[in-house]
């Protein structure tokens, strides 16, 4: 065992000794760029490091890119809404509920995405835009998408925040202006939509519990006894299907 572990060690300094060595590379492009490995004082070339930093920030701000700007904050409000109008507090899982989400809005979303591809990730790839116009047209598909599904009263509550009056069009108005917007229109359709999706069960909820009282069974929960009917009448009347379709077609 001992023999394992001065193997190790001497392993290990080995491999510190030569990593002076490793460094000393002749100069790569990546990226267009020339970033020089070493202790060359010639290499000022920092391009290559931004590129990477814009990146990994990107990838950082998928996910609330992801929330805040495609359809994902509605399907997914609306989802949870059906679950608890059932009663059901688990089922289905919030592993199902995301999945079944996150595909909804692929599906929702591929034409706009098939649009940024066509019109600035290909190009871009190509060589044939810079990143400042990629960034623009990419963002053009998106823009058209939050528009249409903003409230104008939404909009004119972040402009006058930002005391934004000079605005002839559509174009006029900053990312940062509609973003918010879009978000807080998407969460009064998801309530509204919720909203239509309670009533049937709320109304199986109240007879129920009136038939109970009538009976004189107060002690028993009317929980109990509306789930299973609350159950049978999402099966029979083909909920998923119909919320799901609702919700799609919801989207302008």
């Amino acid at each position: 065992m001992k023999r394992w572990i001065r193997f190790l060690i001497i392993s290990i300094i080995i491999i510190i000794l030569m990593g002076g060595r490793a460094y000393a590379q002749p100069e790569r492009s990546i990226f267009d760029q020339n970033p020089i490995l070493g202790d060359s004082p010639v290499s000022q070339n920092y391009g290559f490091s931004l590129q990477l930093l814009f990146a990994l920030t990107a990838l950082t701000l998928a996910p609330s890119i992801l929330i805040m700007m495609t359809s994902f904050t509605r399907i997914i409000i609306v989802l949870s809404f059906i679950r608890n109008a059932l009663g059901l507090q688990q089922t289905p899982p919030n592993q199902v509920i995301i999945g079944l989400a996150l595909l909804l809005t692929l599906f929702i979303m591929a034409p706009i995405g098939a649009q940024v591809n066509d019109g600035a990730i290909q190009p871009y790839l190509k060589g044939e835009i810079d990143q400042e116009t990629a960034l623009h047209r990419g963002m053009e598909p998106i823009r058209e998408f939050m528009f249409r599904q903003t409230r104008d009263k939404d909009l004119s509550l972040f402009l006058s925040i930002k005391k934004l009056d000079n605005i002839n069009g559509l174009d006029d108005i900053p990312s940062h202006v509609l973003i918010p917007a879009f978000a807080i229109s998407e969460l009064k359709t998801a309530f509204q939509i919720g909203f239509v999706i309670y009533i049937p069960f709320l109304i199986i909820d109240m007879v129920v519990a009136s038939t109970l009282m009538s009976m004189g069974m107060m002690m028993l929960p009317p929980v109990i006894i509306s789930l299973p009917f609350k159950i049978l009448l999402f099966v029979l009347v083909d909920g998923w299907n119909l919320i799901i379709r609702s919700v799609v077609l919801s989207f302008k």
